[in-house]
């Protein structure tokens, strides 16, 4: 039997009270505080403290209970391969991540270098509710420590529970913020699911966190929804660094924009920096140098092809690169005749000396991303290195799954480099940037 202190936090929440503001009411010094943190024993006399402050009793704020499997090693031990190429370390920044797909962040956080052995993330725990997709994410991330992934709904697991880390990382679905379809915002399934990466922060307080989704949450519910999310993530204690990232523009071969967002603990004295594209102008970031240099090896998992309908070759056939379905001159019998139906992305070939259209998880309908000079879709390995993958990184899952998984990820590389600017910036090393093209006071919110 184990104590447990996840009562107290909760009880925090509900009175929307921080840990810094009850060690204040309480009376109690912050190494208690930290022993409450790791749910290990502490005086009555502190208990009590508690309880006068909260006015609350003892089993209010504690429990005594059986550990859950996934929390009985002490210290987590992983080995990351070729995907990730690091050795495990202790030190450095403790990574939680919420909503953690197939492993596109973790990769760049794993991958993060600035050159000095005290600044590096690892892998503390993560979450996310697809089997699949947790399934990807052990093999590649955690393979030695596969319970640090908690495949269960955001909305059933007790957050208060997870692990002590230093850092956050969520991408939170971005199905009801996206420009493609509705934009249902806080109206949608999905929209206030932001709000379960708002809880670890402040029932675990990192000292910092990196928060993604789509380009168009900016725009969803006329801004009232990206407002209100900027404004929760401050009001949880943090300096907030918003910016729409377009991830060509710093080397990946794939025009992807996201916005993401940097947030800094308050009381720790650091400002991150967007770090500027400008060192990254002379990438070739075409599609064409992405699958062809070198040359994806052969047996690399994934490499599967699509079986395509003769159909769709003799009318991909009639697409030249760049053009899509109602771009190209196509004969009568092979038009798509869907009356309003005018989406680029149809049938779309790509063009071998740009980067890539946006890497989605759909594939229906015309919607694959289709070979420059072979008239098929991509394969899921060529799509990965579209995303920056390694050739390695072995997605689990049926051919949909695996589809889906890869479109939902964050880059690898676009995440390391954001990653490794928030290393140096509590390094205190200095690196180019650009101001944040995010306008807090546009949205009502203050500066810090």
């Amino acid at each position: 039997m184990n104590v447990s202190y996840r009562r107290l936090w909760k009880r925090l929440i509900d009175c929307d009270m921080n840990k810094t503001t009850l060690q204040k009411m309480a009376g109690i010094s912050s190494v208690s505080m930290a022993k409450l943190s790791k749910n290990e024993n502490i005086t009555t006399d502190v208990l009590a403290k508690i309880c006068i402050a909260l006015n609350c009793d003892f089993g209010d704020i504690m429990e005594m209970e059986e550990t859950p499997d996934w929390r009985k090693t002490e210290g987590l031990k992983f080995s990351f391969g070729d995907s990730v190429n690091q050795e495990p370390r202790s030190g450095g920044f403790a990574l939680g991540e919420l909503f953690c797909g197939p492993g596109g962040l973790a990769v760049g956080a794993m991958k993060a270098d600035i050159g000095s052995s005290e600044y590096f993330i690892s892998h503390k725990w993560a979450n996310d509710f697809d089997a699949s997709t947790c399934d990807t994410y052990r093999r590649n991330i955690c393979p030695d420590d596969p319970d640090s992934v908690i495949c269960e709904d955001v909305r059933k697991l007790d957050l208060e529970y997870l692990p002590p880390i230093d850092a956050l990382a969520f991408g939170f679905p971005c199905n009801d913020f996206s420009v493609v379809g509705e934009q249902k915002g806080f109206d949608g399934t999905y929209g206030p699911l932001y709000t379960y990466g708002v809880r670890v922060l402040k029932s675990h307080h990192p000292k910092w966190f990196l928060a993604e989704n789509v380009g168009g949450l900016a725009s969803a519910n006329e801004g009232k929804a990206f407002a209100k999310i900027l404004s929760d993530l401050q009001a949880a204690g943090y300096r907030i660094y918003p910016h729409l990232y377009k991830f060509e523009e710093y080397g990946v071969p794939q025009a992807r924009h996201r916005m993401i967002i940097i947030g800094i603990r308050a009381d720790l004295p650091y400002e991150y920096k967007v770090p500027s594209p400008a060192l990254y102008a002379n990438v070739d970031n075409t599609c064409r140098n992405a699958l062809e240099n070198p040359p994806i090896p052969f047996g690399s998992p994934n490499s599967e092809l699509t079986r395509q309908d003769p159909r769709v070759v003799a009318r991909l056939n009639y697409i030249k690169p760049g053009q899509n379905a109602f771009t190209a001159n196509l004969p009568p019998e092979l038009q798509l005749n869907v009356k309003g139906a005018k989406i680029s992305q149809i049938y779309k070939r790509l063009d071998p000396d740009k980067p890539a259209y946006t890497v989605t998880g759909s594939g229906g309908g015309g919607t694959h991303i289709y070979h420059y000079s072979e008239p098929r879709a991509l394969t899921n390995r060529e799509r990965a290195r579209l995303q920056t993958f390694p050739d390695d990184f072995e997605f689990l899952g049926s051919k949909e799954s695996v589809r889906k998984q890869i479109g939902m990820a964050v880059p690898c590389r676009g995440a390391q480099i954001i990653f490794e600017a928030v290393l140096k910036t509590f390094a205190g090393i200095e690196y180019e940037s650009v101001p944040c093209n995010v306008d807090l006071k546009a949205h009502g919110v203050e500066k810090c």
